[in-house]
């Protein structure tokens, strides 16, 4: 109740603030892996709905199931192997190479706000394979959900009323259909980002990025045990916050909610 989870057995810290210090780091992963997979995940979902059948739709059936079943560990060692070792493109491992001053903890961000572009760009780089790796699988998930919900809100009688009213094509999908197919996407970006905010224990481990999931297997290798009891209370206590900000999120999405 008071915010005092003791003390790690084996730094000596306390686990609150062991937390606050490692919280930046997952953040900005968490963030980054999610801005991959709405960006790419809707768009894809929305033409793969509105050209249903047809190849492009195939295709994306069969990226968005090969997504979803790709085990990450395996992504992030293919992309170390090719982006760095093979053809020295990105940078591993670690979050950035070029001293950055820590106002944030977020990298890109203090990079921005000392003006210092190398660093930035350097953090950058850093970012780039962890958080496609991360990202993946929500990207998938975010695809065939925003395809099937689509598919729903497209057969709906107000949508054909708009296309005989003579809407413009892309009118209709955007602005009638798609914000009315964004509620089960939303639900499903924010159960991804409260399970990416728990901590991305292989990709943290993988690409040594020292967020709140690596340190979640250092204390299970040392037998930290209040350390563990920390990393897991604050995985629940987000996932809690972030599922009842996506609720209230509905009420901006859809009018009717609010009655």
């Amino acid at each position: 109740m008071t915010g005092d989870l003791g003390d790690s057995i084996v730094t000596g810290r306390a686990v609150t603030a062991e937390l606050l210090d490692r919280f930046p780091a997952t953040l900005e992963l968490t963030l980054a892996a999610l801005l991959f997979a709405v960006v790419v995940g809707i768009p894809v979902g929305v033409i793969a709905a509105v050209k249903q059948y047809s190849l492009i739709d195939r295709i994306t059936s069969v990226v968005a199931l090969t997504g979803v079943s790709m085990p990450i560990f395996w992504l992030a060692l293919i992309f170390v192997v090719v982006f760095t070792v093979n053809l020295q493109l990105l940078p591993f491992p670690g979050r950035v190479d070029v001293p950055v001053l820590s106002i944030t903890g977020l990298v890109l961000v203090d990079s921005l706000l000392t003006l210092n572009l190398a660093g930035f760009w350097d953090g950058l780089l850093h970012l780039i394979m962890p958080a496609v790796a991360l990202g993946t699988i929500p990207m998938a998930v975010v695809t065939r959900m925003t395809r099937s919900s689509m598919l729903e809100v497209m057969g709906e009688d107000y949508i054909r009323t708009a296309h005989a009213k003579g809407v413009l094509p892309a009118r209709v999908v955007f602005r009638h259909a798609l914000r009315n197919a964004m509620l089960p996407t939303v639900t499903v970006i924010g159960l991804q980002f409260g399970l990416l905010m728990g901590g991305a224990v292989l990709t943290e481990t993988i690409f040594g990025w020292g967020g709140i999931g690596q340190i979640a297997l250092e204390s299970i290798y040392r037998r930290d045990y209040a350390m563990i009891q920390g990393v897991v209370l604050y995985g629940a206590t987000f996932f809690v916050l972030v599922n009842l900000a996506v609720d209230l999120l509905y009420a901006v999405l859809d009018p009717r909610v609010r009655y």
